[in-house]
């Protein structure tokens, strides 16, 4: 089972908060002693080693420096900024607009070699059709979006396509057999995405599977991922991105990855759901 969203950013929070105690410890010092040294309230502390309160950069320098720790400062300065950058809101990240939240993700895409991509609500970015991006897009800029710049960001998702055409790459779809029958866009895009599917699923480089609709199947659906490499995950929630970096958290999305696949149905048996699909569009 995949860690939930909310909870991997908790723990990363909770392990900074654990090596702060532990550095207090290992000073011998109480709470009440190390506020003291610090000129804080005991309060103060008390809130950053629950985990309560997030520390800032000089809290944590200063704590490390009152424990005569400083050489350990700077390792969890970075873990600080790491905990920081695990979930970003929506409208932190998009606030002037779609366009750079597509290109901010186009370093990432062009460092990994091997993509695995789960998605239970919408086509992956990489496989989508000009209009279903456009739809998908437009969509959320009318949700939640002030700036308008949905032909830009459009035009910046069809680009990083042209990764799918460069070799050393692998990629491995996985998509629940109800986005094909989402309608996002209507019956004309969704005839043009579907066959879209069809086409990329040719390509020798590019590996994509349907979980098929079934009352019996052992692995529900969960949150749409990507896993790049083995070395991160990312993850579309409804309020933000999250971002995964531990290798155990990596490892458990591979192996949710993996358990999907195994239900899932390739080549002609998936093209034969898309087929359904279309039919069904009339």
């Amino acid at each position: 089972m995949a860690p939930s969203a909310s909870s991997s950013a908790e723990q990363a929070r909770k392990d900074l908060a654990d090596r702060l105690g532990e550095i207090r410890l290992d000073a011998g010092l109480k709470g009440t002693q190390l506020a003291a040294r610090l000129g804080w309230y005991p309060s103060k502390v008390s809130r950053i080693q629950n985990a309560t309160t997030s520390p800032s950069a000089d809290d944590i320098r200063a704590w490390c420096t009152a424990c005569d720790a400083e050489d350990q400062a700077a390792d969890l300065v970075q873990k600080l900024r790491d905990v920081e950058g695990m979930f970003v809101e929506w409208r932190r990240m998009e606030r002037d607009g779609l366009r750079r939240a597509q290109e901010a993700v186009r370093p990432l895409f062009e460092r990994t070699t091997r993509f695995r991509a789960y998605s239970s609500w919408l086509v992956p970015g990489l496989i989508q059709s000009r209009a279903y991006t456009e739809a998908v897009l437009r969509a959320v800029q009318r949700r939640r979006v002030d700036v308008d710049d949905v032909d830009a960001a459009v035009a910046a998702r069809m680009e990083r396509q042209q990764i799918l055409h460069e070799g050393g790459r692998t990629f491995a779809f996985l998509v629940e057999e109800s986005v094909l029958r989402s309608g996002m866009g209507g019956r004309e895009v969704m005839a043009g995405q579907l066959g879209q599917l069809i086409t990329v699923g040719s390509l020798p480089n590019v590996s994509l599977g349907i979980v098929p609709m079934s009352v019996d199947r052992t692995r529900m659906p969960v949150e749409g991922f990507w896993i790049y490499d083995s070395t991160q995950v990312s993850v579309e929630l409804v309020s933000g991105y999250l971002t995964l970096t531990q290798q155990r958290e990596v490892g458990m999305y591979a192996e949710a990855f993996a358990e999907l696949a195994e239900h899932a149905v390739y080549g002609a048996d998936a093209r034969s759901l898309i087929a359904i699909a279309l039919r069904a569009l009339g």
